[in-house]
């Protein structure tokens, strides 16, 4: 029998990719998406589970899986109320960890950022770092916290500072390198493979830096 996987953020850039990807992998029989809205695909291997994500608590007896996959993420210009922020960047993340560990889910595997540090003056990176250190301390047998630089490819809404950004890291990406590498921009879909790769491997737990992430990546289709 086939894996069951469980997706948080599949209406995301790189939660819809996750998606595409764990659809035609053989391995999983069953992807089980929690989310506020449909990802708008029809397939037999796909369960829609429409709920309100700050309730996710109360759907324990529904998340069940071998591996639970987090893409959930937002931005200070999405939701610049900061209460707010905090629940979708920190406190979706920490439940699906609690509830991992109460189902005896053995993998979870969750996109943070690069900076995360949750002493940082950066509201954004501590948010993040905050976030790390509590999932972390759930002590899931396998726990991968992948920590992207700039994440590349092009969203369904427009983020204008983002887009610029990503325009500047193409002029700047050739010239980091060494220690600095881990600053160049990352492909989404390079994140979502280190996820697969990752969820069927012996890979030690832990903090995932970018450049790593696409290290995993090249050894394993090299």
């Amino acid at each position: 029998m086939g894996k069951t996987a469980i997706i948080l953020g599949a209406t995301g850039l790189t939660g819809g990719l996750l998606l595409e990807e764990l659809l035609i992998d053989n391995r999983y029989q069953k992807i089980k998406l929690f989310s506020r809205t449909s990802c708008g695909l029809k397939h037999d291997k796909i369960e829609e589970h429409l709920i309100d994500l700050f309730d996710l608590s109360s759907y324990k007896n529904a998340f069940i899986a071998d591996e639970v996959f987090c893409c959930i993420g937002t931005t200070k210009s999405k939701t610049p109320n900061e209460e707010q922020y905090l629940q979708i960047d920190y406190g979706i993340p920490v439940m699906a960890a609690q509830l991992c560990k109460e189902n005896n889910i053995q993998t979870f595997i969750v996109i943070s950022a690069l900076g995360a540090d949750k002493k940082s003056k950066v509201f954004y990176n501590r948010t993040k770092g905050k976030m790390e250190e509590a999932v972390l301390a759930e002590h899931i047998k396998n726990t991968y916290i992948l920590q992207p630089s700039l994440i590349g490819g092009d969203r369904n809404e427009k983020r204008l500072g983002e887009s610029l950004a990503k325009h500047l890291m193409k002029l700047i990406n050739p010239l980091l390198f060494g220690s600095f590498s881990k600053y160049k921009s990352i492909h989404p879909i390079t994140i979502v493979k280190s996820m697969v790769i990752l969820a069927n491997s012996s890979h030690p737990s832990g903090r995932i830096l970018s450049d790593e992430i696409k290290k995993i990546v090249e050894k394993k289709y090299d």
